[in-house]
């Protein structure tokens, strides 16, 4: 008997499929674009476009400012069924005109990507100065980005992330957005002053992102116990039965 959903191709990891929301029909059409064609010229206000890339497991629901309300509930509907066809372990985003997100912009070639492997093998500074300047314009949306990238072991949970002099707490959030569970992360400025002098967390575990010979990002790990890996579990099982679509996420949910 044949799979139900087969692996996907090499052709369809690497390709960036495009399907345009059909207001008439309720349904995502796909657009065969010529290879010269920008994804960033084909984004128009009154359209609503879904992204997908199986290779990287994103996809982005992208929503011009003059559609309607009406217009993103379908899209919301009826993106998981265009999405399961190529691999069901792949995360719906929705974004707003005027408000993307860095990885949607990458993905569409308004940004340049930041290549960072998930496990740096050596040092790989090549003495550019574009290099430097990258590491000098790591913002909180870029430190997110590569909080994407490496993940989080499994087991553990993300306590608190250290940018250079900064240092930020970590959690992550869930949003109904018409229907479908959207998976959040949330670097924040710490309420409460750490002290100064020496800091030596007991139960937090430091795990380091090195890049071109220099310390990019410093994370602090929290080892869970088989009682929080368990209680979270049956959360996620209680988000994937309120969402009724398949839920794949990262990282522990924050008590």
């Amino acid at each position: 008997m044949a799979e139900k959903n087969p692996p996907p191709t090499d052709e369809k990891k690497t390709k960036i499929f495009v399907y345009q929301l059909n207001d008439e029909n309720a349904d995502f059409e796909e657009l065969e674009l010529d290879t010269n064609v920008k994804l960033s010229e084909i984004l128009r206000p009154n359209a609503i476009l879904y992204f997908l890339q199986p290779g990287t497991y994103q996809s982005y629901i992208w929503s011009g400012s003059q559609t309607s309300t009406r217009m993103k509930f379908i899209a919301a509907q009826k993106a998981p069924s265009v999405r399961d066809k190529l691999g069901p372990a792949i995360k719906i985003v929705s974004v707003d005109e005027g408000e993307e997100s860095l990885p949607f912009k990458i993905l569409i070639g308004l940004e340049k990507p930041i290549e960072y492997n998930k496990e740096e093998q050596g040092p790989a500074y090549t003495g550019k100065a574009e290099d430097d300047q990258l590491l000098e314009s790591l913002t909180l949306e870029n430190i997110i980005l590569l909080l994407e990238k490496i993940g989080c072991p499994e087991g553990f949970q993300r306590e608190m992330v250290i940018d250079g002099k900064n240092i930020y707490g970590f959690h992550t959030i869930f949003k109904d957005y018409l229907g479908q569970i959207i998976e959040e992360k949330k670097l924040y400025r710490l309420q409460d002053p750490v002290p100064d002098g020496l800091y030596m967390k007991e139960g937090l575990i430091p795990r380091m992102l090195l890049s071109y010979n220099r310390v990019v990002i410093i994370e602090l790990l929290r080892k869970l116990t088989p009682e929080e890996i368990e209680a979270d579990k049956k959360k996620r099982e209680k988000i994937n039965q309120a969402a009724s679509i398949p839920f794949i996420a990262t990282t522990p949910v924050s008590k």
